[in-house]
């Protein structure tokens, strides 16, 4: 019988506070930013904050990845090694990487994930790391449903971690410099500007206007919530969500949401288990909708769409309320079916195609009245809600709790009683106490029923457990009494106290924790030439590849500017969007190309269409 296969829910924490939260919500794995050296520079942790989450999610079988995924320079490889052997120590199960070079150092033995920014889009380049050593792969975002499904049949042994829901990055990532060559800040380095998020003229060769203050580049943000199964089957077995920068209700909502949707695929589908411990309760119904979002797109998976980019701003939008029925002085009316309260923040377009919103003070039925002056707002403009002030105060308490199930055994000994704990997971303790037995004048059965199910603030509840070893249902509680006994209530609960600490110790203890080594391989990388889009910064990483075949080998951007070359590589076409494509058979463009794209301070874009390579390309022109 083909043994099934674990799914892996992987959410992000920005803190230790998300990274619990994400763990109470129905993560099967966490990653978080590493002290240094991460791809988002604001949302580094300490070690101390890092090793609290190890501790929390180990208890529940998540598994705790850092993301350790810059490309580094020579004078960081040492600070980096030791930051390594600190995270291994403190029980962090696998790191996110990017550079090369860290298969070099002096490691121990911790698995290694290639991070997304090692641009991961082929069955070449994934066997190639497959057979490097990494345990785990984070897929390029552009990749469709048969593209992932190829690079499963070619590595069927590699876990493929694919993106289902957050925001998007226009370039492939990894292959994006054009914050590094205007801004001197590298994305590679973990400090994008977001320059994909301005706005754009975007002009002819003749200059002609052709989009004036658009976000041509901003995307909507991926979900891909209507395609999980489709992804399991394609190989998918971890799913990410993107948002190591978001906020706690962000990853509350989006982590129940998908938990939720995913768990109903796992009861129909045996051949795939869940990958922790647990189950969750919410206080909540999780809508992602409601937290930040540009509009929603499933990307590329089913092929090119043109729902794919969030050209009028690149703000949250939020639900779809309605549209404006009349506006009357100090209140309008909306023509919907959703309810308002006080406190909502709205938003809408406003005629020049801004986006524009007010806070709402009052709400009586479906006229509302704003905090301060109310904005012109035409008759039948569609209205967002990017501020849900009812579903907010709700995350903003404790809104979910996840419980491990455990039944109770107890029993007499020669000299006491013997308690046994059971857990899911097959984790059994039992605990004998020496203490003179009483014979109870009436049955007892249900005080200590009650007694033992009190488990309070463990992560705990009494049920009936089945073996994952040998299917046997153990009762929630049994009673193994010749006769009667009276035990008083507070050595019951004493006695539960000692068996759930020695519980929690053991879960700990046998925590599923992968060992990996890394050996020097010598396998032919797929190219023998790589050029900046190598992202090679450091003596270690051009020794890896060099080792691997790579013959001719030029610096990372950020080491050495070149003049001249794509500082993005974006697989989103604005010829397409625009309705140009010739690949689709689209009409001719009116406009000469080639186009340029001009942010508010002049600086001037190039844009090439590669229609071979179905991609979109952009140079920055030199004034």
């Amino acid at each position: 019988m083909k043994k099934a296969r674990p799914i892996e829910l992987l959410a992000p924490a920005r803190n230790l506070e998300c990274g619990i939260e994400a763990v109470n919500h129905g993560a099967d794995a966490v990653y978080i930013g590493a002290p240094k050296f991460g791809a988002r520079a604001a949302a580094g942790n300490s070690l101390q904050d890092i090793a609290a989450l190890v501790q929390y999610a180990h208890c529940y079988n998540v598994r705790v990845y850092v993301a350790l995924n810059t490309i580094l320079r020579d004078d960081e490889l040492a600070e980096t090694e030791h930051l390594i052997h600190q995270l291994y120590r403190i029980g962090v199960d696998a790191l996110i990487v990017q550079d090369m070079g860290i298969t070099r150092l002096s490691l121990p033995p911790i698995p290694l994930h290639a991070s997304t920014q090692a641009d991961n889009r082929t069955p070449q380049k994934v066997t190639f790391l497959a057979k490097a050593g990494f345990r785990q792969v984070v897929l390029a975002r552009e990749l469709t449903l048969q593209e992932i499904a190829d690079i499963h049949q070619a590595t069927p042994d590699t876990r493929l971690e694919v993106f289902v829901h957050g925001a998007l990055c226009v370039s492939y990532s990894g292959q994006c410099y054009v914050s590094e060559a205007c801004f001197g800040r590298s994305a590679n380095r973990g400090e994008c500007a977001q320059f994909c998020r301005l706005a754009f003229n975007m002009t002819d060769a003749d200059g002609r206007v052709m989009a004036a203050g658009k976000h041509l580049l901003s995307l909507r943000d991926l979900n891909r919530s209507d395609s999980l199964e489709q992804l399991l089957d394609a190989g998918a077995a971890s799913l990410k969500i993107e948002g190591r920068l978001k906020e706690t209700s962000y990853v509350k909502n989006v982590t129940a949401y998908y938990r939720q949707r995913l768990d109903a695929i796992l009861r129909r589908r045996p051949e795939y288990v869940r990958a922790s411990s647990g189950s969750c309760r919410y206080t909540f119904t999780p809508q992602p909708e409601k937290s930040f979002s540009r509009g929603f797109t499933p990307y590329f998976l089913h092929g090119r769409t043109p729902d794919i980019a969030s050209p009028d701003s690149p703000k949250s939008l939020g639900e779809f309320m309605g549209t404006l029925k009349e506006h009357r002085g100090s209140y309008i009316t909306v023509a919907g079916l959703k309810s308002f309260h006080n406190g909502d923040g709205l938003c809408f377009m406003d005629e020049q195609g801004k986006l524009q919103g007010f806070r709402v003070n009052r709400v009586e039925g479906n006229r509302l009245y704003a905090a301060g002056p109310m904005p012109r707002i035409r008759q039948r403009t569609p209205l967002y809600r990017n501020h849900d002030q009812e579903f907010e105060r709700l995350l903003s308490r404790p809104s979910a709790e996840r419980r491990i199930a455990l039944s109770w055994h107890l029993a007499e000994t020669p000299r006491g009683f013997a308690l046994t704990a059971t857990d899911e997971d097959d984790n059994r303790v039992t605990l004998a106490f020496d203490c003179e037995k009483q014979t109870a004048r009436t049955p007892q059965n249900d005080h200590v029923v009650s007694q033992l199910s009190k488990l309070g603030n463990t992560p705990f509840e009494v049920t009936t457990v089945s073996s994952p070893l040998n299917g046997r249902r153990q009762p929630a509680v049994e009673i193994a009494f010749a006769t009667p006994r009276f035990l008083p209530a507070s050595q019951l609960a004493d006695w539960r106290r000692k068996v759930i600490e020695r519980l929690l110790s053991a879960r700990r203890m046998t925590h599923r924790r992968e060992l990996s080594s890394w050996p020097a391989t010598t396998h032919p990388y797929p190219q023998e030439e790589l050029t900046y889009l190598g992202n090679v910064m450091n003596s270690h990483a051009e020794e890896f590849y060099r080792l691997h075949g790579v013959k001719r080998l030029a610096p990372a951007y950020e080491a050495r500017h070149v003049e001249g070359v794509p500082l993005m590589f974006c697989k989103h076409c604005l010829r397409y969007s625009m309705g140009w494509c010739p690949r689709q058979g689209r009409e001719a463009s009116p406009y000469r190309e080639p186009y340029v794209l001009q942010t508010s301070d002049g600086r001037r874009f190039r844009l090439e269409f590669d229609c071979r390579n179905c991609q979109m390309k952009l140079y920055k022109e030199e004034p």
